[in-house]
């Protein structure tokens, strides 16, 4: 738990300092560059950088053990964290999206002017967009390795600056290279960002809220646990399966039979030995609950 504590911290933190330059970089270029979109862009990686704290901080409770009070630990509080980014997000990219539609529909029914924006807000876009695919790839890869919602959910926040990016370095183009007239396109590309926002927010809230109402495994790992089942010959069947997630923990309960002539200690025995098959294919925090019941060949052995 400490390595993966670790792993997850160091690449958030990458991700921090990457956050933090970019949102330095995009707002002082999008106030002196006289750009909308370049601003959006500043407010999407401050909303990066804030979410990678909340991230930390939610990492810093899950690595604490179970206790008195917490008998399934704390794996929720990693959930919470995602779930707070995702929420965070929608109310960012909401904000953007109303100033956008204010500024084009100006544009449009009352003649406002827009700034044309200065070239070189182009090159800070460029490099914006170089630096958040690298990290997408190293958070995404690290996210997968060690399970985690938490830190996937950021690796997809990168990616999402990654479009929003590139949303606004095209809408600027468009502004920079025809003209005035074409300079709507400014607000145009910053309200397609906070549709990007938008997006991968709902995906993060709604994923995390399957795991906060206690949903259970996938289909797909429900015939992982069985096949491990299946596996033991000294198991002749099993039933009342349940599986939910806490956080990054997986709870499974199941009740197995085993020949009623057995003792108690063999039967111990074989419920240990499932137990040890399914932390190695589940992970070693598994919560895992095994009871046994004697078998009768006329018995049903399945749910």
């Amino acid at each position: 738990m400490v390595k993966r504590e670790k792993e997850a911290v160091k690449v958030t933190i990458y991700g921090m300092i990457i956050n933090f330059i970019l949102v330095v970089m995009k707002l002082l270029a999008g106030i002196f560059g006289k750009s909308a979109a370049l601003i959006s862009d500043a407010v999407h990686s401050l909303s990066d950088f804030i979410t990678d704290i909340i991230i930390l901080i939610g990492f810093k409770v899950t690595a604490r053990p179970a206790d008195e009070d917490h008998n399934y630990g704390h794996g929720k509080v990693e959930t919470i964290a995602a779930v707070s980014v995702g929420i965070f997000l929608i109310f960012v990219s909401v904000s953007l999206f109303i100033n956008s539609i204010r500024n084009i529909y100006g544009f449009f029914f009352k003649d406002e002017v827009i700034t044309l924006p200065h070239q070189f807000v182009l090159y800070i876009l460029i490099i914006s967009i170089i630096l958040k695919e690298i990290s997408f790839r190293f958070t995404i890869h690290v996210g997968k390795k060690i399970n985690s919602d938490a830190v996937i959910a950021n690796a997809w926040e990168h990616r999402s600056d990654v479009f929003a990016s590139l949303a606004a370095l095209i809408g600027l183009t468009i502004a920079i290279v025809f003209g005035e007239k074409y300079a709507v396109f400014d607000p145009i590309a910053a309200g397609i960002v906070s549709l990007f926002i938008f997006k991968v927010a709902i995906e993060i809230v709604l994923s995390s809220y399957s795991q906060l109402i206690d949903s259970s495994l996938t289909k797909e790992e429900i015939e992982r646990l069985e096949k491990i089942l299946d596996s033991i010959p000294e198991i002749k069947g099993y039933h009342n399966i349940k599986t939910r997630r806490i956080g990054y923990y997986v709870s499974i309960d199941v009740h197995i039979f085993v020949e009623r002539t057995l003792n108690v200690e063999a039967a111990h025995d074989i419920a240990t030995e499932l137990e040890k098959k399914i932390r190695q294919e589940f992970g070693e925090e598994t919560f895992i609950s095994v009871h046994v019941e004697p078998y009768y060949p006329n018995y049903p052995s399945h749910d």
